[in-house]
């Protein structure tokens, strides 16, 4: 008797096991393939096929310059130890009617260092449109005090708007925060 028990709790415990790896293996597929779709959409802004045509010399485009605080670490416990965050930058149209244009977009680490120069020739932001740069996380090339750079051209009532999503998680603990641009000149 104690014998059939146990050949039926093995048998039961065969079968949870089993379904428990089905189970686990649909949600690691899954995962992946939730995760592949996030890193082609970070991927697909092409600036390049946003380069401004005409002439960028009116006399109704005011310049502007406009400076951007983001982080691709920040620091966690102590000074020594530092947690890799994913950078968005956005940069938004908020006109309903007139397009911005963007001079340069230049991405600067904690030191005042180019990093890189996102923007090779001028390009356009369509109303109410938004344009995005990502900055993965584990790419720590800026650090604590990274910082972006935009000079910009825009009709009178038209300024941009820059805006940063720093963003990491960890198990089921998240991090998020933001930070806001502001215009030097």
């Amino acid at each position: 008797m104690c014998s059939s028990i146990f050949s039926n709790f093995e048998k039961t415990a065969m079968k949870t096991s089993i379904f428990t790896l089905i189970i686990f293996s649909i949600l690691v597929f899954s995962c992946n393939q939730k995760q592949g779709k996030k890193e082609q959409r970070a991927k697909s802004q092409n600036f390049e096929q946003r380069i401004a045509k005409g002439n960028l010399n009116d006399s109704s485009l005011i310049k502007g310059h406009s400076y951007l605080p983001i982080y691709s670490e920040i620091y966690s416990n102590t000074e020594h130890i530092t947690h890799s965050l994913t950078t968005t930058v956005s940069l938004r149209n908020m006109s309903l009617t007139d397009s911005l244009y963007i001079v340069k977009a230049d991405y600067y680490d904690t030191h005042g260092e180019l990093i890189k120069n996102y923007v090779e020739q001028p390009i356009y932001i369509a109303p109410l449109e938004t344009v995005e740069i990502v900055i993965p996380e584990g790419v720590n090339d800026g650090g604590t005090g990274a910082n972006f750079n935009f000079d910009w051209l825009g009709s009178k009532n038209n300024e941009p708007l820059f805006q940063a999503v720093m963003i990491s998680t960890s198990g089921q603990q998240g991090l998020s925060f933001t930070t806001q641009g502001v215009r030097v000149y």
